[in-house]
């Protein structure tokens, strides 16, 4: 399920809206939490779309199709876990508070999650369930250039020489060339 699982939406947004804190400049903060609160609203398009597809279902029907376990736990009720069944934690997200690092992150999660919904895609028929998961692999593209941008603007303001060398939020900038690291 792409609501908790490694390059679901929880983990997007909580990365996002947690990495935000240490972009050095407002663009990036910006773009850090209009996509992170995207992510939130993503979140509930995936809870909305399990809640349909298994609200109906019988004890039973869980249990052939392999959800057994899932159901005992939970029933039918929305709790973020992987496909694989794996629960959702914070180690689903990074978080390091270097920006450079935060956006490379954030624009390897994007692909990660566009590959994701292919996947489902490649499984899935149902157009009540493949045409909200297609606007969702259309915004994970949409939100990797954005990173794209946020990022050569932030590589833009910092030393270039630099920008791989040290942590712009912590470590002071290098006196002479000679003083990189």
């Amino acid at each position: 399920m792409h609501f908790g699982g490694p390059d679901g939406e929880m983990g997007a947004s909580m990365r996002y809206l947690s990495q935000r804190y240490s972009m050095p400049y407002s663009e990036q903060k910006a773009v850090l939490t209009d996509i992170g609160t995207e992510e939130l609203a993503h979140l509930e398009i995936v809870a909305a779309i399990v809640h349909q597809l298994t609200r109906n279902l019988t004890a039973e029907e869980l249990e052939e199709q392999g959800f057994g376990p899932y159901y005992i736990d939970h029933t039918t009720g929305i709790w973020p876990q992987a496909a694989g069944g794996v629960p959702f934690n914070a180690c689903e997200f990074q978080s390091k508070g270097d920006p450079v690092t935060d956006l490379f992150e954030d624009l390897a999660a994007e692909q990660k999650a566009r590959s994701t919904y292919d996947n489902i895609l490649r499984v899935v028929t149902d157009p009540d369930v493949c045409e909200p998961i297609r606007f969702l692999r259309k915004r994970e593209i949409v939100h990797f250039q954005r990173f794209g941008e946020a990022l050569r603007g932030l590589q833009e303001k910092l030393d270039s020489r630099n920008f791989y060398a040290f942590n712009p939020s912590f470590d002071p900038l290098p006196a002479a060339a000679g003083n990189s690291r």
